[in-house]
């Protein structure tokens, strides 16, 4: 006989299409493939403001200005750098101010300050120059609190033009540019964690012999208590108790 009743909801099979996906995965991709641009990134930049042997933290954006002031240099006015003004942007969102030093201060209350050690010339001559710095962090707190290495990366604008004809006159030239902050490399733990199964290994002793192993006795030494004979059946005693069994002296060897 046929039914009019349809298959119920939970045998229906969803087409491949619309089989969800756990978001683990698509989580190890996104972050496998921002690893793997880092990692290009970084062999693509130049040997002077490379940082090998770190590890990234972070990089943030600034959007702001590079400031110059008018000063008597040989005999002639000319644009003296003076600070920088920037805010810090992660996805287009606030998260700290770049200031005079050079100095960064984000909102998790850490703070940086940074020393250059090494520049690269920018894509254009209107780019101020790209640099490395070494980072001194100014609190033990924060993302920054570990940072050791500073890169000013991907600048544009920032450089003074025209002629300075004031002594004091202020100049400020807007500017961008990516920071990414850097910490000394980690060990994982993976390789310590394989020495110490190793060794326990190694010290471990075969089965059967570790209950009878002594230390400073060889394994196959009985000690003195381990050659005595059970209570009340010594080989060395007449048997005279009725709770003990004569020796069979052809079988003691």
């Amino acid at each position: 006989m046929f039914s009019n009743h349809s298959a119920p909801a939970a045998s229906r099979r969803r087409p491949f299409w619309a089989t969800r996906r756990p978001r683990t995965a698509v989580t190890v991709i996104a972050a496998a493939a921002t690893f793997t641009a880092a990692a290009l990134a970084a062999a693509e930049l130049p040997e002077s403001i490379s940082a090998p042997g770190e590890t990234l933290i972070v990089t943030i954006h600034a959007e702001g200005a590079q400031v110059y002031e008018c000063k008597d240099t040989a005999g002639q006015l000319a644009w003296q750098f003076r600070e920088p003004i920037a805010t810090l942007l992660i996805d287009g969102k606030t998260v700290g101010r770049h200031f005079a030093g050079p100095s960064w201060e984000l909102d998790d209350g850490s703070a940086v300050a940074g020393k250059v050690v090494g520049r690269a010339a920018g894509a254009s001559k209107a780019d101020i120059p790209l640099l490395k710095l070494a980072a001194s962090p100014q609190r033990d707190r924060g993302m920054l609190a570990g940072a050791t290495t500073i890169q000013r990366l991907n600048t544009r604008g920032g450089t003074a033009d025209g002629p300075c004809e004031s002594m004091g006159a202020m100049l400020s030239v807007p500017y961008a540019a990516d920071y990414a902050f850097y910490r000394k490399a980690r060990a994982t733990g993976i390789a310590g964690a394989l020495r110490l199964a190793d060794a326990t290994d190694n010290r471990a002793s075969a089965p059967g012999t570790a209950a009878n192993t002594k230390p400073g006795v060889p394994s196959n030494v009985k000690t003195a208590n381990e050659n005595k004979a059970p209570l009340g059946n010594k080989v060395d005693e007449p048997c005279t108790s009725r709770h003990c069994t004569p020796h069979d002296h052809h079988h003691q060897h």
